[in-house]
């Protein structure tokens, strides 16, 4: 993309209503003799001029499969945020503060990655629709008054063979040919005269409007913020070949001029990993090519192993890449289509018969804008750099979605959404986003099928585990948001849920044989075979169906169904003793993963924990089998989070700052966010799902934990291990949870302040005391 630092224009809360449920004015548009379901990149501009700049200018506006909206040269929104073609979302903004009296323009650019797509990006044919809220502004509806153009200039780059290892799909890189480029085109006094009138298609329609053949995209308003966008600066340049670099570069603008006819790398270093727009702004330089090539990490030489990620020395860059062919113009600026992960960025220039002017090159961070409301201090730097690595785990995996990883995938994956949305409540509050995913996921329901194990993906993919994991995304944001209408409209999802799962129970009310990808974690049982035995039998599906039941019942008593509730209850109470029947042995004291008691794993004896079917005493000695026996599978960092909510479930809480190695590892290591597995040797070096830290610093440490719906009563039971102190807040729906802590001489002295109108308890070891909205002195 070439344009300069964004504004968004000023978002607006609503629409007007008429627009929810009629037929909207403005048409879908495109451009003339082009395929509709092809790879294409589109320019639509629309030239009005007006009196006086007005005091509002509000209007609506979506594409397939992407947009990005400029008013007078300054791109004001882009979107549409990410769903599916029965919810698709538009942008409400006021592009009033971008008005002028006499001439304006609009210019949106819009592209369709078609077959390049990355699997995260649903989509039907391209188009283009921009809608007035009112009569006034309807005169800038699209239909044959748009003028557009196809940009040549453009074609996909798709990740070839040996650039990465593993799944990727999260779309192609752009190779942009400067020559072919309409450059300007966005500007008011750009000559769009040889443009095409747009081809004009049906009408825009509402999610709840009647039903038409038109209606291929069912618009509903963007139910999540606008991202967030600011500009950072690499922090060194690390390898320079064939080039002198000024010493300011890259820490500031500072012009590095490659010679006509030469060959020359650059190796930048962000100092940390990242998502944002690299901004490349360059002049003169006509027939030279210019490769961004962006990467998580250096590697050794034909190998996957990574090492250090703060060393250079010896490794080299493997990742996706774009290309820019420079035409010689002045202050040319590159900016790909959407935004890249990186730490490291490499920089390949050649040059043909005139020399390249490199102005400069940056980022503009990208993602959801979450505020970090949350404080934690035990007077402990290490403990405050696993929050701060964890926090950025989570941002970098939180855009318009949750994402399983910012660089391979940008998935939403309810496995690893889970924990991410938890970690969001207690370090932000906002249960926006995760919201926004609990609906997505609950669309993808079809018939009798449960969720997906994702959404959005124009690729089905079930994960049976998964689709359990959902009903519990729902119970959480019943407990840590105010949102009871929420939650009550999902009540058929999570019926639907267990309807299925219930169907595929034998007499002896164990679960059967599962269908799709039976995931549970990245590791493999002690017996080799995975958590599933032959005949289909599964101790952690089983235990998981149990958690759901209760979960389900509790959930229906208070929203829906009483009869249902109890149903579910009595569901529970079999399926409890058929766990502990068929998985329990004596022998061992532990759980067993199948029917056959080949094998155990931590997953089976923490979710026997959580789910009651062990507890007590016997739940704490099972706790401390699970912890300390080698021959259990090992749960992943993923898996942690039960095995951790298990272990304080037990009364073993003070544990938990002991489990901590595999993050001071990774730090070590050099890594800035926290890995797919855990260990250094990693696929992906930025999974939110191991921010755990981010949830248990508060919720297990400092102790705060919501104990009623919509947090509406609190329980506080800190577990400080070898800590003497600790003070912090958590962010809750009427304020905010402050909490002091500190051992004098075996005695706890405990200062606590609640938001207004919510009381608690305050349990420690055997104690238990009352809290009172606002301040509260304790001493045990």
């Amino acid at each position: 993309m070439f344009f300069l630092l964004p504004g968004w224009g000023a978002p607006v809360r609503s629409a007007n209503p008429e627009l929810l449920d009629r037929w909207w004015t403005a048409r879908w548009i495109s451009v003339p003799n082009t395929s509709l379901f092809d790879y294409g990149v589109y320019h639509f501009r629309r030239t009005f001029d007006l009196a006086a700049k007005p005091s509002s200018c509000i209007i609506h506006v979506t594409a397939d499969n992407r947009y990005q909206l400029f008013i007078n040269g300054r791109r004001v929104v882009w979107g549409p945020a990410r769903g599916d073609l029965l919810h698709w979302r538009y942008e409400t903004v006021d592009l009033a503060p971008h008005l002028r009296a006499g001439r304006n323009v609009l210019a949106a650019l819009v592209w369709n990655f078609a077959e390049y797509a990355p699997v995260a990006q649903v989509t039907n044919q391209t188009g283009f629709l921009l809608q007035g809220d009112t009569e006034a502004e309807r005169a800038v509806d699209t239909g044959k008054l748009w003028r557009c153009i196809r940009n040549e200039a453009y074609r996909p780059l798709p990740v070839a063979p040996g650039q990465i290892s593993g799944y990727y799909c999260v779309g192609p890189g752009d190779r942009v040919d400067g020559p072919l480029y309409p450059w300007g085109w966005e500007l008011a006094d750009y000559d769009d005269s040889q443009w095409k009138p747009a081809r004009v298609d049906g009408p825009g329609g509402p999610k709840d409007g009647r039903n038409d053949p038109l209606n291929r995209w069912r618009l509903e308003p963007r139910p999540i913020p606008f991202m967030e966008e600011s500009p950072e600066r690499f922090a060194s340049l690390r390898r320079a070949t064939g080039i002198t670099v000024p010493s300011a570069f890259p820490g500031q603008p500072a012009p590095v001029v490659f010679p006509a006819n030469t060959k020359s790398t650059l190796l930048l270093d962000q100092s940390c990993l990242t998502t944002a727009y690299p901004e490349l702004l360059v002049s003169g330089g006509k027939g030279a090519a210019i490769s961004i090539r962006y990467a998580e990490k250096l590697r050794d030489p034909g190998k996957r192993a990574a090492g250090n990620r703060n060393q250079i020395e010896g490794k080299q860059l493997a990742g996706n890449e774009d290309l820019f062919l420079a035409e010689g113009g002045p202050h040319r600026l590159f900016r790909p289509l959407w935004w890249r992960t990186y730490r490291y960025i490499e920089l390949n220039v050649a040059t043909g018969s005139e020399p390249l002017t490199l102005e400069d090159l940056r980022g503009v961070y990208t993602g959801y804008p979450l505020v970090r409301r949350a404080k934690f201090d035990a007077g402990s730097e290490d403990l405050e750099r696993i929050l701060t690595t964890g926090w950025r785990t989570m941002r970098l995996c939180a855009h318009e979605t949750y994402m399983d990883c910012p660089y391979y995938e940008q998935l939403q994956y309810t496995g690893d959404a889970r924990p991410q949305a938890v970690a969001s409540y207690y370090m932000s509050g906002d249960g926006r986003l995760a919201r926004n995913a609990i609906e997505q996921l609950d669309a993808t329901r079809a018939g009798d099928q449960p969720s997906f194990c994702r959404a959005p993906s124009h690729l089905p993919l079930y994960i049976p585990s998964f689709s359990l994991w959902w009903v519990g995304m729902v119970y959480d944001y019943w407990m840590y948001q105010d949102d009871a209408a929420f939650v009550k409209r999902m009540l058929p999802g999570v019926r639907a849920t267990l309807s299925f799962f219930s169907a595929r129970q034998r007499d002896d009310r164990l679960l059967g044989p599962l269908p799709w990808w039976n995931f549970i974690d990245w590791v493999r049982t002690a017996r080799g075979g995975g958590f599933v035995g032959p005949d289909g039998s599964s101790a952690v599906h089983d235990l998981q169906m149990l958690l759901c039941y209760d979960w389900a019942a509790r959930m229906e008593e208070a929203l829906g169904s009483r009869a249902l509730a109890q149903e579910y209850r009595q569901a529970a109470g079999g399926l409890r003793a058929a766990i502990r029947s068929a998985y329990f042995d004596p022998s061992k004291s532990l759980f067993a993963d199948t029917r056959e008691k080949a094998g155990s794993s931590q997953h089976a004896n923490a979710l026997a924990v959580l789910a009651g079917v062990s507890a007590g005493e016997e739940a704490r000695g099972l706790i401390q089998r699970t912890l300390e026996d080698p021959s259990l599978a090992p749960a992943s960092i993923f898996f942690r989070y039960y095995v951790n909510s298990a272990m304080v479930a037990a009364g073993s809480g003070d544990r938990y700052l002991e489990r901590l190695d595999p993050y001071h590892t990774m730090l070590t290591a050099g890594l800035t966010t926290w890995t797919e597995s855990g260990g250094v040797e990693a696929r992906s070096d930025c999974h939110a799902w191991g921010a755990q830290p981010n949830i248990e610093l508060f919720r297990t440490v400092l102790g705060v934990d919501s104990a009623a719906p919509g947090f509406r009563r609190l329980v506080i039971r800190p577990h400080l291990g070898k800590l003497s102190q600790v003070s912090g807040a958590v962010p809750h729906p009427r304020g905010e949870v402050r909490v002091s802590l500190r051992l004098r001489e075996g005695r706890l002295e405990a200062d606590v302040n609640l938001p207004g109108g919510i009381e608690g308890e305050f349990i420690w070891k055997d104690a238990r005391r009352a809290l009172a909205p606002g301040e509260n002195r304790l001493v045990f």
